[in-house]
């Protein structure tokens, strides 16, 4: 037949991709103008009949959608687990198992080719075979029924809103698949500040920069990485469990003479919330907490003999190996067929060896070119958190909780606890190699049997040690280095948070002779920083230090004795950030031009971390010549005062959105925005919200997005909180009706007696089986 010029041909091309998009979009359009949903509606929407079950369960739900199942075997509490897990969530946990599987290209397209090959790479799921064969009766039998409970909602219910837009299949979970997205919620947060020293490997100042990052306690960098690669990071931090706070209160220090216990998850703020509030009962659980949608197990929560919490340890629970001179006999290689929407598949190589999978071979992964660098992890071992975070959650005190805890692998907790009889503990829960140190000036280790030789000995939670009761009556954890008290094991990490949250949640815990509820929901909600005070206060004696004092005392008056508030409507905080961000960026530049002595090491960039800004920043400014240091210091006052004339405080420029995790796409993301509004708190006040240098306006994406209180003198009194609502389904009237709960500082209450279950869980529904 005859040929078309190449330019219509172009043009066909471009018309015929244009038509195959919008006709892969219009099963979509529910979710651009989602119609409303009543509680009421979502109730009557779950599928009760017929349900493969042994007996009815009982379903109890208050106005928030949040259930309260009453069973009678474990069995039916865990296929009744998994129906209500899909029925709120089932398009999160979808796309929760795309990512643990590397198939996000089958929802995002081309684009997200060369993150499926970096997360294949990882291969989430690579330990699952062996952990499921491990599983002791109790834990395979309440898994495979919770995901059973899975699989009928999927084939039982409508499809949510957004399942066309994304393309979602119709596709049976598996065991695997469930093990696969606990092991992407536990992703080693470690790996961000290894992989932005990679590339400059070996270069100068490559010994000093690691050395730097082991003093601040987290990563410096700034490195300029692809976009995929910054995706594949936000990903990956948005779904581990990187922030927390948590604290335990002894019976001596508390208004109602029993112990009490609050924590709050910090982690991703886009909606729907990354836990799930639920109640249960049953022959063997009895216990109210936060789950993560697709898991079946609580992460924190109440039962009648205890409270738990956690936060994450922070734990070196990976090794990087340089495996660039192994013999081809040591590397297995594989291919992966990679499918993409709208697109022809790809093909990509996996390679692993003895050391782990070969992460520099993925694209995203900032490297040296030629360099081939395996990572070892803790994740990759057949380690059971299900077992574990099963008995913890029916232990009856603090030593069945401990013991709970043999053979929990990642991600690494700090797991504090208050129990009945007025016991307090710090457990460290999770694996390690046995190792006899921790690298120095590289991370990455030679790949030699004697560096491998620690991980054929690894040791968990019965040989790593615990608080137990300590004499103060207050233990409090926020990512913070391990108290001086639980020394004497083996090494735990390398980077740990600032100890700002930690020191200001204890000053706070001792401001009061005897704790209330209240006064632990005050001090989750609190916004000062202490270290921010403390360095505002330096700077302001650097500049009235400079040859004829401060510049511009007027606009730097509201810093002078400020408390390191970071309220919503405070003006010392918005004056703060502008200087900061002044300071930080002269610094980096004067430490690029090589004019400070312990500089930015290399000059990457502007530092925008909390660990950098509070070990270094005064020391490196200090470390300029007096001439380039005052030149800096008042160029800085005055880039402040152009800002600081357009914004009237904290506030202003920091808002929280309420949106949808739609909200990333190009185009059509605006359309998921629900509410913004102002916030306070910053990077590492115990009410953490999230920043960079602060360029104006901006929006946080990470921070505090659940709170949990309970007092053990009486079994009702627990109070959660979740930053969005319980239900997923856009539209619903559970979207997000527990926000202005989180504005307030309110909770919702969930009780374990039954008969104030009944009262405030009025929605009944009955499951019944199959005739």
């Amino acid at each position: 037949g005859a040929t078309r010029p190449p330019g219509v041909a172009s043009r066909l091309g471009r018309q015929g991709a244009l038509l195959l998009a919008l006709s892969a979009l219009l099963p979509g359009c529910a979710a651009l103008a989602p119609r409303p949903v009543t509680v009421a509606q979502r109730i009557a929407a779950l599928p009760a009949e017929g349900l493969p079950l042994d007996a009815p369960v009982t379903l109890r739900w208050n106005d928030h959608l949040v259930p309260w199942i009453e069973a009678g075997t474990d069995r039916d509490l865990a296929f009744a687990l998994g129906l209500v897990h899909y029925h709120l969530r089932g398009t999160q946990i979808a796309v929760m198992r795309a990512v643990a599987r590397g198939r996000l290209a089958e929802i995002a397209g081309p684009l997200a080719t060369d993150i499926d090959h970096a997360l294949r790479i990882l291969d989430f799921g690579h330990a699952a075979p062996e952990v499921e064969r491990r599983f002791p009766p109790e834990t395979r039998a309440f898994v495979e029924r919770f995901v059973a409970g899975l699989n009928w909602a999927q084939a039982h219910t409508r499809r949510p809103p957004e399942s066309g837009l994304l393309g979602l299949p119709r596709e049976p979970y598996t065991v695997a698949d469930m093990l696969a997205v606990g092991r992407l919620a536990g992703s080693d947060v470690d790996w961000f500040s290894y992989f932005t020293l990679l590339p400059g490997r070996g270069g100068p100042g490559y010994a000093q920069r690691f050395r730097r990052m082991r003093e601040a306690g987290g990563s410096l960098a700034t490195t300029q990485t692809r976009a995929d690669a910054t995706a594949l990071a936000t990903l990956l931090a948005g779904l581990s469990r990187s922030g927390s706070n948590s604290v335990a209160v002894a019976p001596a220090h508390s208004a109602s003479g029993a112990a009490m216990l609050a924590s709050d998850p910090h982690l991703s703020l886009n909606l729907p919330n990354l836990w799930l509030l639920v109640g249960m009962r049953s022959p063997s659980y009895h216990a109210v907490g936060l789950m993560v949608p697709g898991l079946p197990f609580l992460g924190l929560g109440r039962n009648p003999g205890l409270a738990w919490g956690g936060t994450n340890m922070r734990a070196a629970s990976s090794d990087l190996f340089d495996v660039s001179a192994l013999p081809p006999g040591e590397i297995r290689e594989e291919r992966t067929r990679i499918r993409r929407r709208l697109w022809f598949p790809a093909a990509r190589t996996l390679r692993r060896t003895a050391y782990g999978p070969v992460m520099t071979d993925a694209a995203v992964v900032p490297h040296r070119p030629g360099d081939a660098i395996a990572l070892r992890w803790i994740g990759h071992e057949p380690t059971d958190e299900i077992t574990a975070l099963l008995r913890a959650a029916r232990a009856r005190d603090g030593a069945e909780f401990r013991a709970a805890f043999a053979g929990f692998g990642v991600s690494a907790q700090n797991m504090l606890y208050a129990d009945r009889a007025g016991g307090i503990g710090h457990v460290l829960a999770t694996t390690l190699p046995d190792r006899p140190g921790l690298p120095e000036t590289d991370p990455v280790l030679p790949a030699t049997a004697a560096n491998l030789a620690p991980w054929q000995r690894l040791i968990d939670a019965r040989s790593l040690p615990a608080l137990i009761d300590p004499p103060e009556g207050l233990l409090a954890s926020a990512n913070n280095r391990p108290p001086a008290a639980m020394a004497g094991g083996p090494p735990i990490g390398i980077f740990f948070s600032d100890d700002d949250r930690v020191e200001r949640l204890r000053a706070l815990l001792r401001a009061r002779p005897r704790l209330t509820p209240a006064d632990l929901t005050a001090l989750q909600t609190d916004t000062t920083s202490p270290r921010a005070a403390g360095l505002a206060a330096g700077l302001l004696a650097r500049l009235d230090a400079l040859p004829g004092g401060a510049p511009d005392p007027a606009l730097l008056a509201p810093l002078r004795g400020w408390d390191g508030d970071y309220a919503p409507d405070s003006r010392a905080a918005l004056l703060f950030e502008l200087l900061l961000r002044g300071v930080v960026r002269g610094v980096a530049n004067a430490g690029a031009q090589g004019n400070s002595g312990d500089g930015l090491a290399g000059g990457r960039g502007p530092e925008t971390q909390w660990a950098y800004i509070t070990t270094f920043l005064l020391r490196d400014l200090d470390a300029l010549p007096a001439e380039a240091r005052a030149t800096l210091l008042r160029e800085a006052v005055a880039g402040m005062a152009e800002d600081a004339a357009r914004w009237a405080d904290w506030g202003t420029v920091h808002r929280l959105r309420v949106a949808h995790w739609l909200v990333n796409l190009p185009v059509l993301g605006r359309r998921f925005v629900q509410d913004s509004f102002p916030v306070g708190g910053s990077r590492e006040t115990p009410m953490k919200t999230g920043h960079g240098l602060v360029q104006g306006p901006h929006e946080v994406s990470f921070g505090s997005m659940a709170r949990h209180v309970s007092d053990l003198a009486d079994p009702d009194a627990n109070w959660f909180t979740l930053f969005g609502g319980q239900d997923g389904w856009l539209g619903s009237d559970a979207f997000a009706d527990q926000v202005p709960l989180w504005r307030a500082r309110r909770g919702i209450r969930m009780p374990l007696r039954p008969e104030t279950v009944a009262a405030e869980f009025p929605h009944v529904t009955t499951l019944r089986p199959a005739p």
